[in-house]
This record gives C-alpha cells, sequence and structure tokens, in this order.
C-alpha cells in the first residue's frame, strides 16, 4: 500500500473527529497547537481501546481459570 493511501483515511478521521475543521486558536503557534493536540486525542483513543481489549482478554483468561461449580 502506497504511504499517501495508508494516511489519507487517518486524516480524514482526524478532520471530522477531532475537530480539525476549524481552528480556533491564533496564528502559526495555534495552527501547531490544534494539530498536536488533535494527534494526542486521536492516539489516547487508539491507547483506550488497546487497553479495553487487553482488560477483556485479562477477565477473559481469569474467568477461565476459576472451575465451574458442581451441581448434583
Amino acid at each position: 500500500m502506497r504511504r499517501r493511501a495508508a494516511v489519507e483515511p487517518v486524516i480524514g478521521h482526524i478532520k471530522a473527529e477531532h475537530r480539525m475543521d476549524r481552528n480556533y486558536l491564533k496564528g502559526r503557534p495555534g495552527d501547531c497547537i490544534n494539530a498536536v493536540l488533535a494527534a494526542a486525542g486521536y492516539n489516547f483513543g487508539l491507547l483506550l481501546r488497546w487497553l479495553a481489549e487487553l482488560l477483556r482478554a485479562i477477565i477473559r483468561a481469569f474467568l477461565e481459570t476459576i472451575p465451574a461449580p458442581n451441581i448434583a
């Protein structure tokens, strides 16, 4: 996959979901701050999804170690 084809969906998602359509910060420093905060928010979302999956795997492994009760 070409690099541009891999990057375009991410940029579109950041613009749509992380308030990159309008910049309310002033000047070039505001542009930089806005871009960094949008990227940080995107990466934080990825991290939260990864941590949720890790927690699910830990709970699933823990529940598999508990023996089922014997009902006679």
